[in-house]
């Protein structure tokens, strides 16, 4: 092993002896093919170990290289996979360093305590320049989250809160109290349950509804993916052991997260991709790329089995048959077979018309044993049935009334564009269907309607009855203000659809 002070005293020589053999050593003559130290092996242990020495080096120290025996080996790895946000950084790996010492870890497992410890850092790093702030404080403020996770670890003691504090909870704010834990078993002895749990990795996750149908179907998510911090926040509110990562998926490949590969299935509620003939060249192409990006994922991860939820018309419009044609190619060139269908979330229990176009692939023989989930054959409850009793907390003395006119179930819900304005039920054909069910669609309710609201007016739905009419369960908890969290209800697949299909996966999975 090369010792640090070595590598310290000549950065460049040392460089260019270990990551550039072929320079290094041009004016030795060597045999053919022989590239001594050259091998991709030895540049990347080497390369590493010059990174650790040089990241943690404190040259006013007097022993400058100190930090080394603070963690071993593996415990640098873990820091190094998350070097794009984490170990990339001198200042905050030093700090990481400085706090992990003082703690008090005894009896404790150092390696699932560090990690909890640097999950909860990623949920910080797209929010605060940890290089901006003085050694002090960062320390203190890294003292305050590695508290928390040695706080989680402890034996008998309730899971810590994320990292990120939220604003202090409001109405619109906070809709409904936190769930915890996992949700029971629809079905099934939980003993041999837990036995077949299986792995996923969400992208596009949003405010986790799809993850926690599949969740219920028995599928535990090792790193769920979005680009929106009011969706992350939402998951970590209501999962704080599922490890979520904000950022763009754009930005993000397989490397970065070396677990991820092999997991048992590949999950994503993709933006609504528009036709190439409804578009033109001007216009924002960001979903067709995160489709793209989604799929080439897939291929590089090599996920057991892929899920992607996108609007019916990709699955079944002729002006996306190139996309369904080069996503098809894409994933049997990987060695999957692929199947489409278009689900009404009705046809499972939702009070709600809202079909989704599903991509289903895996590999033989897995492909084979798969089969699309039935529709469960009871009727969906109407919008009244399902708002009724919301309908009436209030003290709103129509709302019997109201609830016996809307006998029917509701329009698909439109979570709306992040380019547009504020929270309402969606465009004018949305509204009127809304209208013929007794609901004003021009905007959102803070609260249900009082006892001084007009027994024949209509009322205005919130956010937390659109959760309802999405299946969301009461106890699932949102972060953001009105307009950002209905736009995660909105956009978000309706739990037992994401379940009928996940168990419809993992049947085949476990065959």
């Amino acid at each position: 092993m090369v010792p640090a002070e070595a590598a310290s005293r000549d950065v460049w020589s040392f460089l260019a002896l270990v990551l550039l053999p072929d320079v290094a050593f041009w004016r030795y003559p060597r045999p053919p093919g022989d590239r001594v130290l050259g091998t991709d092996l030895t540049r990347h242990v080497f390369g590493r170990l010059w990174w650790r020495a040089q990241l943690v080096r404190s040259p006013d120290e007097a022993e400058p290289y100190g930090a080394l025996h603070i963690l071993g080996e593996a415990a640098f790895d873990q820091i190094y996979a998350r070097r794009e946000a984490l170990g990339g950084s001198p200042h905050l790996v030093r700090s990481i360093l400085r706090v992990w010492n003082d703690l008090d870890r005894r009896g404790l497992n150092e390696r699932d305590t560090l990690r909890d410890f640097l999950k909860r850092l990623l949920r910080l790093a797209p929010f605060v320049l940890f290089d901006g702030i003085e050694e002090a404080s960062l320390d203190a403020e890294l003292r305050y989250v590695a508290q928390e996770s040695v706080d989680a670890q402890r034996p008998r003691t309730v899971p810590a809160t994320p990292a990120v504090s939220a604003s202090p909870a409001s109405p619109a704010e906070v809709v409904r109290e936190a769930g915890t834990g996992a949700s029971p078993a629809s079905s099934g002895d939980e003993g041999e349950r837990a036995k077949r749990r299986l792995t996923s990795v969400e992208i596009c996750a949003g405010s986790g509804a799809q993850a926690l149908g599949l969740e219920r179907a028995g599928f535990d998510p090792v790193l769920l993916i979005d680009a929106k911090a009011d969706a992350c926040f939402t998951i970590a509110r209501n999962r704080p052991h599922w490890e979520v990562v904000c950022m763009d998926l754009l930005e993000f490949h397989t490397e970065m997260r070396p677990e991820v590969k092999g997991v048992d299935l590949l999950s994503g509620g993709l933006p609504r991709v528009k036709s190439t003939a409804g578009i033109s060249t001007s216009q924002d192409a960001d979903e067709r790329r995160v489709l793209r990006a989604s799929v080439a994922l897939a291929c590089s991860m090599r996920p057991r089995a892929v899920l992607l939820e996108n609007l019916p018309g990709l699955v079944q419009s002729p002006d996306f048959a190139a996309d369904r044609a080069w996503i098809q190619h894409s994933l049997e060139e990987a060695g999957y077979r692929t199947d489409w269908r278009v689900l009404n979330a009705a046809d499972f229990g939702v009070p709600q018309n809202r079909s989704s176009g599903f991509l289903v692939a895996l590999q033989e023989p897995l492909f084979s044993r798969f089969s699309w989930p039935e529709p469960s054959g009871s009727r969906p409850p109407t919008v009244g049935q399902a708002l009724g009793d919301s309908m009436a907390s209030g003290g709103w003395t129509g709302a019997a009334a109201w609830a016996r006119a809307a006998n029917s179930i509701a329009p698909a819900l439109v979570g709306g564009s992040e380019n547009r304005g504020g929270a309402d039920l969606g465009p004018t054909g949305s509204k009127k269907a809304w209208a013929a069910l007794g609901v004003n669609g021009d905007s959102l309710g803070d609260a249900p309607p009082g006892p001084d609201f007009p027994e024949d007016a209509t009322p205005k739905l919130t956010v937390c009855q659109a959760a309802m009419i999405q299946s969301i369960p009461e106890g699932w908890a949102f972060h953001g203000r009105k307009t950002s969290t209905y736009r995660q209800i909105g956009h978000a697949m309706p739990p037992p659809l994401a379940e009928a299909v996940g168990r419809a996966l993992a049947q085949a999975l476990r065959t």
